[in-house]
């Protein structure tokens, strides 16, 4: 009888309900439900406690319970950047994508989520700080049998979660003895000069690549992103010789700049006064071999016309010659044949005179438009002309 029955508590000495045969109820209901055949109200009831069926129906929902959790706790989550690598009994069975996942519950299954896109660090060469530098991983050996200084840091992630589950022991003591090694590799095989100057970037490629195909040939799972050469210099021990070397080096450069910007500044003026000696050196050419065929052609003009009048070409040519004497000569002495008298013409003289007595000729205009330093016009020089004819044909008499 329900507890909420008008009835209740007035039937069967007014009584209080039989809790036993409810939970008994209770069972065969969740029996029924999950196919198990349970006894039917007249069914004859064991001869053992009533309370023995109430337990092991309790047990049942509670094994029945327990298996619902251990199959919940089979559901994981994969984060975005992370993979999940899934073990059962311990043997790699498949690696998860990120998301929401289920897989057989421990302890037959287990999963370990690896994060492939953390970029981890291997300092090689020093520990934190730059200045606490290692010796015994910065000192190495180069090509030309000098020790160097180098400290470089490495930056990986993961490519394979399952190789770097299982073939390594030890991630990062992998990638820095293989750093150690490529590097010395590398180094051993460069001059100290090129490690310590113009090949960084160069060394730190090559480490780079040396570096990835000893991790790609032992399967460590590794992917090399980055190799940071933070520093290359020679020993301390020997680092003040290393700078005076240095310091004689950067002298060398800097005459060699020196020569070579003089060299830019002189070559190219040497090249030019070339370059106009041999333009001069055409032009004189050309203007003697264009007076000498003009020579040559007057020549002939000339010749042409003696040949027509000999007398008169004689006579035309002796009045230029002495004109052309005459006109550069100041003193000039005429000896007379057969006569004992010598006239010198001071033409000096006479043309002094000449311009004395000749009137300057001037231009009248108002004072204000004259300047102070105008010069004079010279005298006209006809009648020194005319004198020097003069004399020319008295002299021309006395010879014949």
């Amino acid at each position: 009888m329900p507890p909420n029955d008008p009835q209740w508590g007035k039937k069967n000495n007014e009584g209080p309900p039989d809790l036993d045969e409810m939970l008994r109820k209770a069972q065969q209901k969740i029996a029924s439900f999950l196919g198990f055949r349970g006894r039917g109200p007249d069914s004859p009831r064991p001869s053992t406690d009533p309370s023995s069926g109430a337990i092991g129906g309790g047990v049942m929902f509670v094994v029945l319970l327990v298996v619902a959790v251990w199959l919940a706790s089979g559901f994981y989550i994969v984060d975005e950047g992370t993979r999940g690598v899934v073990l059962r009994l311990g043997k790699y069975i498949e690696t998860t994508q990120p998301g929401l996942r289920w897989h057989i519950p421990f302890p037959v299954e287990s999963v370990v989520n690896v994060n492939v896109a953390q970029v981890r660090t291997v300092e090689v060469g020093y520990s934190g700080n730059a200045r606490n530098k290692q010796p015994q991983e910065a000192l190495m050996l180069t090509d030309d049998e000098n020790i160097v200084d180098v400290q470089f840091a490495v930056q990986y992630t993961l490519k394979s979660p399952e190789d770097w589950l299982f073939n390594n022991k030890n991630p990062d003591d992998n990638v820095k003895q293989a750093a150690e090694t490529a590097i010395r590799e590398v180094v051993g095989k460069s001059k100290m000069d090129f490690v310590l100057n113009q090949g960084r970037s160069e060394i730190a490629a090559s480490v780079k690549l040396l570096m990835q195909h000893i991790l790609d040939r032992y399967k460590t799972g590794i992917n090399v992103t980055t190799v940071n050469l933070l520093g290359a210099s020679a020993p301390e021990q020997v680092q003040p010789a290393f700078e005076d070397v240095v310091r004689a080096g950067q002298d060398r450069e800097r005459f060699k700049n020196e020569g070579q910007a003089y060299a830019n500044d002189v070559v190219p003026k040497a090249r030019g006064v070339a370059a106009r000696l041999i333009e001069e050196a055409n032009g004189y050419r050309a203007s003697v071999v264009s007076t000498a065929q003009g020579d040559a052609s007057r020549f002939r003009q000339v010749l042409a016309e003696y040949e027509k009048a000999p007398a008169v070409t004689r006579e035309r040519m002796y009045l230029d010659t002495m004109q052309q004497i005459y006109s550069s000569t100041t003193k000039i002495y005429v000896d007379q044949k057969g006569g004992q008298n010598l006239l010198y013409l001071p033409i000096d003289k006479i043309m002094a005179l000449t311009a004395q007595q000749s009137p300057p000729i001037t231009v009248e205009a108002p004072r204000a438009s004259i300047p102070m330093d105008v010069p004079q016009v010279p005298p006209s020089p006809d009648s020194l002309q005319s004198r020097r004819d003069a004399l020319r044909s008295r002299d021309r008499e006395a010879g014949r």
